[in-house]
């Protein structure tokens, strides 16, 4: 079962926080529901072709290297490493409808009611 306690999230922070800074954006960290870590992104030097419209996008996690090129692509799929850490583990099984893994990933691109902001 996915399970992210706010400690988990304290243990992962320095590596995201260092992707963001390396890249630099801005964004909060955030734990959904228990089994959900998140990244909300709110500004930053990377213009991101692939959006919902106004600003917002929710980040297809695995589609990352389909839908984005170049510095964005890097940039998500770095983050992305960043989020699952060390510890992470995916034993999903599709086929017998079974999942277990350590946790799942989300990352926004803006949020429904405040769009990213291109910063350069």
């Amino acid at each position: 079962m996915a399970y992210v306690s706010q400690e988990m999230k304290k243990e992962l922070a320095p590596a995201i926080k260092g992707v963001l800074k390396k890249y630099g954006m801005k964004g909060s960290i955030a734990v959904q529901n228990h089994s959900t870590l998140v990244v909300n992104l709110k500004s930053g030097a990377i213009k991101f072709e692939h959006t919902h419209g106004e600003g917002y996008t929710q980040v297809n996690t695995y589609w990352i290297e389909k839908h984005y090129k170049g510095k964005a692509q890097k940039f998500l799929s770095e983050l992305l490493a960043a989020m699952k850490g060390p510890k992470y583990f995916c034993e999903d099984d599709i086929q017998t409808d079974y999942f277990h893994r350590s946790h799942y990933t989300d990352i926004n691109i803006g949020q429904w009611n405040k769009p990213y902001e291109v910063t350069a």
